[in-house]
């Protein structure tokens, strides 16, 4: 199976406002009704502090149309001194109860390291119109078992158990005199999706292609699992076409123990353009006939996010 690239979906050259001055990352598509879906992103801010916005938009016969304008804010930075002053980035979202759950990656800037990340909730009780924060703590943060932090959850709610698929830093080296972070994928389980159960299970762990794995996005489909996910090498991925994200996929039985298959995710980098050096944060979703993934190019977003579409997915 292939992916049929779509193009860029939200350049964000033309989203500019006061508050939008650049980068438009980890876009999430929640469905609403019918072919309406409601894409959750964020992008920075005059001091390139990342805020939290959402879009409209009509997904059909495989494509994704934008509706309208540019939500105002969805959530505030938090409080002087707290895990998500800094910036918060929308990973995650799930409707449970006449509720929606947000789970969001929080910023700090740090004086030795580049940053701290932490994972945050906000829940939403009028269809996703606003949220409010559940804690000025984070649910999710570094502890003795991951001293330095951890950051961009995937949750689903499956046979009663609420889910979640994580990144955990596993710690900081520095290379061109410059801190770089590695991390791996865990996993954790919860009761209510707001108190979670982490246990140390390494889902998907270091090997020669991946020396650092981003943001999962995981589908239980026929009684299996399937998660697509982010991965760089640790130097000069910033730069080096090849060394900078891209995505890979892997498969498991439980959700639990997975097998990485590289060769079957089914998208490449470009030749050239926005997408020709990076492709990371992706959100794969299933509407109708089609899948959809929405993902990031060069520079992290800089540009903004696009989407391809297939009209099946490696299931072996």
């Amino acid at each position: 199976m292939s992916w049929k690239k779509k193009g860029l979906l939200f350049p964000v050259a033309d989203y500019t406002s006061e508050t939008i001055n650049k980068y438009a990352a980890i876009p999430f598509a929640l469905h609403m009704y019918g072919d309406k879906y409601r894409i959750f992103f964020s992008c920075r801010n005059e001091k390139s502090q990342s805020i939290p916005y959402f879009i409209d938009a009509e997904v059909a016969h495989g494509n994704i149309n934008l509706i309208g304008n540019v939500s105002k804010p969805i959530l505030s930075l938090g409080k002087l001194g707290t895990f998500d002053d800094s910036g918060i980035m929308p990973c995650s979202l799930i409707r449970h109860n006449g509720k929606i759950y947000m789970y969001y990656i929080g910023w700090n800037p740090q004086v030795s390291v580049s940053y701290r990340l932490s994972i945050g909730l906000a829940i939403s009780e009028d269809n996703g119109e606003t949220f409010m924060r559940y804690s000025d703590a984070p649910i999710c943060d570094r502890s003795l078992e991951e001293p330095f932090f951890n950051t961009a959850p995937f949750v689903i709610f499956d046979k009663g158990i609420w889910k979640m698929w994580y990144i955990s830093c596993t710690g900081w080296s520095i290379i061109h005199n410059y801190p770089e972070p590695s991390y791996h994928v865990k996993y954790a389980e919860s009761a209510d999706g707001i108190h979670w159960r982490r246990e140390g299970k390494i889902c998907l762990d270091y090997d020669d292609f991946s020396k650092a794995i981003g943001r999962p996005c995981v589908l239980p489909l026929n009684d299996k699992f399937i998660m697509y996910f982010s991965y760089r090498d640790i130097v000069d991925y910033r730069t080096v076409k090849g060394k900078g994200y891209q995505i890979g996929l892997a498969t498991s039985e439980n959700g639990i123990d997975w097998v990485k298959k590289y060769d079957k995710a089914g998208i490449q980098l470009s030749e050239s353009g926005w997408d020709s050096k990076m492709m990371e944060y992706c959100h794969v979703f299933h509407h109708e006939d089609f899948y959809y993934m929405l993902y990031n190019g060069n520079t992290f977003g800089l540009d903004g996010f696009g989407y391809a579409v297939s009209n099946k997915i490696y299931l072996e």
